[in-house]
């Protein structure tokens, strides 16, 4: 199945199983975001909402976009803020999200799932200011080394979505193309246990 239907069918669950991988990384767009104040925000990825209802704590206007419309029927349902739009979009065809008008654009476990990343930077480039900020949080490329990848457990079995490895340097030197430019980056252990391979990826960009 490809990624929308994969991710319809695993809506139903997702808020509820175990998922070291969504909730380590709920907690470094946390740690990373913390001391932002923004005005306007485009969440790519929301999923049911889980970073949504931090974010509207942080920006004055979200506008939360996601492929699957499972996902986003979960997330209507815990979140009625005037402030957040919800869109139902493909993020590999042109943006109609507005452009130059926002403050961060934020990434979670999203970029696995794109094959090929330019096309997805020259649009964010686009979509914000200039001095805006892009969070990008995914599964580190370490986890996808060892055969880690988006996984759910259903009636019929092992679930797997697709995924492509993308390596630091993709994240790093594709945006740099598009003026966006690396201003930190962190990596997240399960446990905090840094003998082991880490789970997450965490970047901070900047639009020149």
């Amino acid at each position: 199945m490809n990624t929308q239907q994969a991710y319809n069918q695993w809506a139903s669950q997702y808020d509820t199983n175990l998922n070291r991988t969504r909730d380590l990384e709920g907690k470094a767009l946390r740690e990373m975001l913390s001391q932002f104040s923004i005005e306007q925000c485009l969440e790519i990825g929301c999923g049911t909402g889980k970073n949504t209802e931090w974010l509207i704590k942080k920006a004055k206007h979200i506008t939360a976009v996601d492929l699957s419309e499972n996902m986003l029927a979960k997330a209507k349902e815990k979140i009625t803020s005037n402030s957040v739009r919800f869109l139902q979009a493909d993020i590999t065809k042109p943006w109609g999200f507005g452009s130059g008008s926002y403050d961060l654009v934020t990434f979670s476990l999203v970029l696995e799932h794109i094959h090929q990343l330019d096309f997805v930077f020259q649009e964010t480039a686009a979509a914000l200011k200039t001095g805006g900020y892009v969070y990008i949080g995914e599964l580190h490329p370490f986890k996808q080394y060892s055969g880690s990848k988006a996984r759910f457990e259903t009636e019929q079995g092992l679930q797997v979505v697709e995924c492509f490895n993308h390596h630091v340097s993709d994240f790093i030197q594709g945006a740099k193309r598009y003026g966006l430019t690396t201003v930190e980056l962190n990596e997240y252990f399960d446990d905090d246990n840094r003998d082991e391979l880490p789970r997450i990826l965490t970047l901070l960009l900047r639009k020149n």
